[in-house]
């Protein structure tokens, strides 16, 4: 995605996440046009990829608070590998380009390190918002990250014609605005929805 794309999805996510938040008529019945899909199914797939990174930046609270206050780094090169060398695997059973689905993944990987880094900074700031639980990292998180992988996989060769296409951006955003307004996400994970965005569309970040 190229950035005054990248910059115009910016505004747009975090705008509607403000109205969102605030309990106002949603922006995105006020985004712009975009061209009408080719099918239903496809506008709804494209809705349901955004949808789960959504969900798996959201998911990133439960990573940071495991973390906080411990040794344990938020990068994590060996399970960073492990994760992107599984989805090119499977990304070849399902017919799809194993270096653009990597692509796609580790956009996800730096989208989910930046919400923690904001999550620190902001615990850091206001000490009573810290988190009261530890999650467990291993039983509790990575299931549901592998659960969410699976549906991002699928998604993503569901709309794969779509997303090689010329309108993928403007519908991109559409459906970015939707989730985010959906998932009623804040300032930073509308900022982290940014991030994960780049390499949907097939131009690497």
């Amino acid at each position: 995605m190229r950035p005054h794309r990248l910059g115009s999805l910016l505004v747009s996510v975090c705008v509607t996440s403000a109205v969102a938040l605030s309990g106002a008529v949603p922006a995105v019945a006020q985004s712009p046009a975009a061209p009408p899909p080719r099918t239903v199914a496809e506008a709804r797939s494209l809705t349901v990829l955004t949808d789960l990174l959504a969900q798996r930046l959201l998911v990133a609270d439960k990573v940071a608070a495991a973390k906080y206050g411990t040794s344990t780094p938020i990068d994590d090169p060996v399970r960073e590998k492990a994760i992107l060398d599984d989805v090119a695997a499977r990304a070849a059973g399902l017919g799809l380009d194993p270096a653009a689905v990597t692509a796609v993944f580790r956009d996800q990987i730096e989208a989910n390190k930046l919400v923690q880094r904001g999550l620190y900074a902001r615990w850091d700031a206001h000490p009573r918002e810290r988190p009261t639980e530890r999650p467990d990292l291993v039983k509790e998180v990575r299931p549901v990250l592998d659960r969410i992988t699976t549906g991002v996989l699928t998604a993503l060769a569901e709309t794969e014609p779509l997303r090689a296409g010329s309108s993928c951006a403007p519908r991109l955003r559409r459906a970015a605005i939707r989730s985010a307004y959906t998932h009623r996400l804040d300032l930073l994970h509308a900022e982290g929805l940014v991030r994960a965005l780049p390499s949907v569309c097939g131009e690497p970040s």
